[in-house]
């Protein structure tokens, strides 16, 4: 069955194939983007830094110019070239998709919460979804599939209502599910995206950009993951934080409490996630003031074991570990 999905609905999901034929439609072309139209190119500008700083615009003021900003935005972050900003970029814009998302699940119409199963779950993301009475049942499988990667046990399947095979879930879960996967999605079209005749007027304002973003310790590349002082454990960390990876919660637990333990400062273990996608300043700074003991209880909390380092899938045990029980103990071995 062909669904349709509205100019409205393209302006809050714009990583749609659909957007594709709307902009062949209307016969919008790169090189028409000069300074007479500084207003979408300013919005598209905006809307990368919006992103960046880890903000969320839910409201839609002008449809054409939500979809127009969104792919000249892909455009100029595909030239920028920057990974890390690429992918903070996606996050913040898949977050956006997830309000937008859980809002249309709870249409009062039918057939637009069916659309959207249909059209995001689907057939953007590969999920099948049956939606009985607002309850979002999903295959085991693929609910596994998902649910690998949140390591709060609230998504532990134990804790998860399951009949007859499908696992139950309400719109706010099933959409948090997917976040990731529209995370991706939009990063994949910004590696995609043609850049080619590209105008003055965005060449311009993507130079300004670079300068602001390579001055950005948030998006400067670091070299942490090649200290061989580092057990393997923390290396692999260190190295999906390069990537502009977002490392699970325990993950970052293990990466926090491992350098205070050996002498780094609130300053450094903070630098450390300055390149994950979901950076906010303030929150890591109290997460791990309040490891290190100086908020909250005042309770410092140790570096995990190997057993339960291996028991988080976090352990990537290399010869150079020999029998060490703690990854503090590495360095002590490796001399």
């Amino acid at each position: 069955m062909s669904i349709e999905i509205s100019k409205y609905e393209l302006a809050k999901y714009p990583f749609l194939l659909e957007v594709r034929d709307y902009i062949r439609e209307r016969g919008y072309e790169l090189n028409e983007f000069d300074e007479s139209m500084a207003k979408v190119l300013d919005k598209s500008v905006k809307r990368i830094w919006v992103a960046l700083n880890g903000e969320v615009i839910n409201e839609i003021e002008d449809v054409d110019e939500e979809i127009i900003s969104f792919l000249l935005a892909l455009i100029m972050l595909k030239i920028v070239g920057i990974n890390s900003a690429s992918k903070r970029f996606a996050l913040s814009e898949a977050r956006r998709v997830e309000r937008f998302l859980e809002q249309d699940l709870k249409h009062e119409d039918e057939d637009v919460r069916d659309a959207i199963l249909n059209k995001i779950f689907r057939d953007a993301v590969g999920l099948d979804v049956i939606n009985e009475n607002e309850i979002y049942k999903i295959k085991v499988v693929d609910y596994l599939k998902r649910a690998k990667y949140f390591h709060d046990k609230y998504w532990k399947l134990i804790n998860r209502d399951v009949y007859d095979g499908y696992v139950h879930l309400d719109a706010r879960e099933i959409v948090r599910l997917i976040r990731d996967e529209l995370s991706m999605i939009i990063f994949d079209r910004i590696n995609k995206i043609n850049t080619k005749h590209v105008p003055d007027s965005i060449k311009s304002r993507v130079e300004n950009l670079r300068k602001i973003l390579i001055n950005d310790k948030r998006f400067k590349p670091f070299i942490q993951s090649s200290n061989r002082e580092y057990p393997p454990c923390i290396t692999h960390i260190l190295h999906m934080l390069e990537k502009g990876e977002n490392p699970p919660h325990t993950a970052r637990f293990l990466l926090a409490t491992y350098m205070l333990a050996i002498g780094k400062s609130i300053d450094e273990v903070c630098s450390l996630f300055e390149q994950a996608p979901d950076y906010n300043e303030k929150i890591t700074r109290y997460q791990v003031e309040f490891l290190a003991g100086m908020k909250g209880s005042k309770k410092s909390y140790n570096c995990p074991n190997c057993d339960k380092i291996a028991s988080q899938n976090l352990c990537y045990k290399t010869d150079d570990c020999d029998s060490i029980k703690s990854p503090l103990q590495f360095k002590r071995v490796k001399r």
